[in-house]
């Protein structure tokens, strides 16, 4: 069964590192739903996830999220065990807010926290403070909410007027997993702060106003996160993702499992299986007409570079009689070329020449070994 992937542009403010998009326009929310109801009227299907993502999904109004609601389950069936989440900031979650959402049949929060540090909640322009995060989970857990992941950052910046800045980072984030570990969540991601272009915190650090950490102390801080996580009784199922048994995010799954899936709303993106369909990044374009999709169709190589990378970041790793069936005896002898020496230096590992994953020193070079595995002469 395919997924279900909804985007809600709309921010109640920017955050500093964010390429997402996302817009602070609140007055185009009942038109936006509007479209997203005229766009999933017209592209139906048979849904086993449903995902709620954004920008700030958590900025609907809750009349706008039972029109929205209404329409997934009018125009859709939606399997009796599907996963349905709903991305969050804690600030936004109130009991009545979390209550409605539970009301509705959400049944996973993906709750962006990012850091339990005030001051640094504060440089990144994030709206909640450590105290709104840990009652957030808390009212979740409270309303009846079993199933709550958690967004986590480390890898923050050197302020140059900042002497907590300066201090070593493996202290503070150890102090933020010692924080989310003792929530009692069922599933965590965490991911390394990027620089992304065109944002301001990209525009800070070029202009000499931060210092980006360097990369030494960046893989000191994953390998951090990998024991701890582990300790704690985590499953690491990719390479950013962790969970508790049976909490793995099965919409996320699907995207490294090569599983179509339908992207509804301004930004979104659909998959088919041979081609991807998309809405530019343009709001005003979207309310306009929410049926103008761009369609670009993968070529073989194009496919399996793909399906390389995605399932490379998986626990279980790429399943060799599966790439040899779907791309052909030429990609796979590439494949077992290519990774030949990285099998011999033990940066991957096979299990009895069937699957071949990642290994814990791999993790750490996972970038360069997926470039080594591409197949560049992807002409169109």
């Amino acid at each position: 069964m395919s997924g279900l992937y909804i985007h809600i542009p709309f921010c109640q403010s920017r955050c500093l590192y964010c390429d997402f998009y996302s817009t602070t326009r609140h007055t185009l929310r009942d038109r936006y739903v509007d479209a997203l109801c005229e766009e999933m009227r017209h592209r139906s299907g048979t849904f086993s996830t449903v995902y709620l993502g954004g920008g700030t999904p958590s900025q609907l109004t809750p009349r706008q999220l039972d029109r929205l609601f209404a329409a997934i389950h009018l125009y859709n069936k939606v399997e009796p065990d599907a996963e349905i989440t709903v991305e969050c900031n804690p600030d936004d979650c109130s009991t009545a807010q979390l209550q409605h959402l539970h009301s509705l049949g959400v049944n996973r929060l993906s709750l962006g926290i990012q850091t339990f540090d005030d001051r640094m909640l504060g440089f990144l322009r994030r709206r909640h403070n450590a105290a709104q995060a840990i009652q957030a989970v808390r009212d979740a857990q409270d309303t009846g909410f079993q199933n709550i992941s958690i967004d986590l950052m480390f890898g923050f910046p050197i302020l140059p007027h900042d002497q907590a800045s300066q201090t070593p980072a493996l202290p503070a984030f150890a102090s933020d997993l010692t924080t989310a570990l003792s929530l009692g969540i069922q599933h965590l991601s965490a991911y390394s702060l990027m620089y992304e272009e065109g944002t301001p915190l990209t525009h800070l650090r070029d202009s000499g106003k931060v210092q980006e950490r360097d990369e030494e102390t960046s893989l000191a801080l994953y390998e951090m996160l990998l024991d701890r996580t582990a300790e704690a009784g985590f499953e690491h199922y990719e390479i950013s993702n962790f969970a508790r048994k049976g909490y793995r995010s099965r919409h996320n799954s699907a995207y490294w499992n090569d599983v179509p899936y339908v992207g509804l709303g301004a930004g979104a993106h659909s998959y088919d299986g041979a081609r991807r369909h998309f809405h530019p990044d343009d709001l005003e374009a979207y309310l306009k007409n929410p049926l103008n999709l761009v369609t670009e169709s993968l070529t073989p190589d194009e496919h399996y570079n793909e399906y390389v990378m995605t399932r490379l970041r998986t626990r279980e790793g790429l399943h060799l009689p599966t790439l040899l069936q779907r791309f052909g005896p030429d990609l796979h002898l590439h494949f077992l070329t290519c990774a030949r020496p990285h099998l011999q230096g033990h940066r991957l590992i096979t299990d009895s020449g069937q699957n071949i994953r990642l290994s814990r020193t791999g993790i750490f070079v996972s970038d360069d070994i997926m470039s080594d595995l591409m197949k560049i002469e992807c002409a169109r």
